[in-house]
């Protein structure tokens, strides 16, 4: 995992071809005046999920693993926390891997927890199993998914 500030992200860009592309585009993008959903910016290799979920507590939020793609985790309207664990240390499954939505969750408690402010991302490898959505009221946030 890496919690870093957007206009800090040039060395974070160095570690995946596709990062570059990834950070100009949430730069360049005014994410007011973008519905929430799926939208592409290279195919299935990078794309955006836009969402607007209300805030839930940490009991409530799973931690997820993925295996093909790296999310990066960008709130745009309040504080997201995010709770994290090792994949190689999570035991207990609590939905087994799903390969067409890239997809597992466990019952297992993170290790820590980052609150991630708007200006600032996060970014979870398929080692990193994260749980998500952590917070009060409504939160707006970008997941950029970049094929490993």
């Amino acid at each position: 995992m890496i919690l870093a500030s957007i206009k800090d992200s040039g060395v974070i860009e160095k570690l995946h071809p596709l990062f570059p592309k990834a950070f100009a585009y949430l730069r360049q993008t005014d994410f007011t005046k973008l519905e929430d959903g799926r939208h592409e910016i290279e195919g299935g290799d990078l794309f955006v999920n836009v969402q607007t979920i209300s805030g839930k507590g940490p009991q409530e939020a799973k931690i997820e693993t993925h295996k093909k793609y790296i999310d990066i985790q960008v709130p745009l309207v309040g504080v997201e926390q995010i709770g994290w664990k090792a994949t190689a240390d999570l035991v207990e499954t609590a939905q087994p891997y799903d390969e067409e939505q890239d997809i597992a969750f466990f019952v297992d408690r993170p290790t820590s927890v980052s609150r991630i402010y708007p200006g600032q991302f996060a970014v979870f490898f398929p080692e990193d199993g994260h749980a998500p959505g952590v917070g009060e009221g409504f939160i707006r946030k970008v997941i950029i998914k970049v094929k490993r």
